[in-house]
């Protein structure tokens, strides 16, 4: 073989930024096959067009994108390539806003200290019958059930027609973040003495929610968005449990004023939680965190 147009494996680590050991493993996991191996020396030699897929692979795998992962985008042409490199963009702008809002979230905790719990209210909750679609979602899935759950149960309601009894809200039966998944019910309620819902598609029930005591907070705006809000169940958890009470069920997310658009600045949220006196003993663990009340 003509070896002038090829590059030696040290001449190539220095073109490519690439290490010696770095160019044996991708050659050994089949991510950067050398042109031309020695049959008596063993010498790895490549082709000068290679040193930017080699520069491409140094750069994919600076973004902690696994060995075998960066073969598959190689090999999968450039559009390909450029949408996968879009959504590890977003995902580390959406990492870099979690990350932000829960220091800036600590900073808050820091500064206002107990204070925290003077916005918490107490609200006596009457007994309700609730139209209910769950799914088991995490974030990331979380705004486009909800938008097709409601606007299925809106069109159910209709066809009763329904009369609604207050505002739409969320049960969250555990901890729903974008690490978490846990079933979430969005919640329609209505008059029970007026007309009732039939032929309910499949996946929807009605549910009677007895009489309760909610300790609510309303956050607006930026701080009705996610992550902020998470500040905002944890302040109510904190009141809860300083105060010496247990939590009684799912925690509430109630839509008092909602536009439509998750950041938009003219949301107005209420977080609503179910609490009680103690019991005498030590409450039994529930699969869907009911009983500890988790979010």
């Amino acid at each position: 073989m003509d070896r002038r147009n090829l590059l030696s494996i040290g001449q190539f680590s220095q073109a490519s930024g690439l290490s010696v050991t770095a160019l044996r493993h991708y050659d050994a996991s089949g991510v950067l096959l050398p042109a031309f191996v020695d049959p008596v020396s063993g010498y790895r030699y490549f082709r000068r067009d290679q040193v930017r897929t080699a520069q491409s692979i140094r750069a994919l795998r600076q973004l902690d994108i696994p060995v075998e992962e960066v073969g598959r985008l190689l090999g999968g042409g450039e559009a390909e390539l450029a949408a996968a490199l879009r959504a590890r963009l977003l995902a580390a702008e959406r990492r870099l806003q979690v990350q932000r809002s829960v220091v800036h979230g600590l900073l808050d905790r820091l500064t206002e200290g107990a204070g925290m719990t003077h916005r918490v209210t107490v609200r006596q909750g009457a007994a309700e019958r609730i139209l209910v679609r769950g799914a088991t979602v995490d974030n990331s899935g979380l705004d486009a059930f909800l938008r097709a759950a409601y606007q299925e149960m809106y069109q159910a309601a209709g066809r009763g027609p329904l009369t609604f009894a207050g505002p739409a809200f969320v049960r969250f039966h555990g901890v729903c973040d974008d690490e978490n998944a846990t079933l979430v019910e969005a919640c329609l309620p209505f008059r029970p003495d007026g007309a009732q819902p039939a032929d309910l598609p499949e996946g929807m029930t009605v549910r009677d929610l007895p009489a309760n005591t909610l300790a609510c907070l309303e956050v607006e705006g930026e701080a009705a968005a996610f992550p902020r809000i998470l500040g905002g169940y944890d302040a109510v958890a904190d009141w809860i449990t300083g105060h010496g009470f247990a939590f009684a069920g799912p925690v509430r997310l109630v839509h008092r004023r909602w536009t439509g658009t998750p950041d938009h600045p003219d949301n107005r949220l209420e977080i609503a939680w179910p609490f009680d006196e103690p019991a005498d003993g030590p409450a039994d663990e529930s699969a869907d965190g009911s009983a500890d009340g988790s979010r």
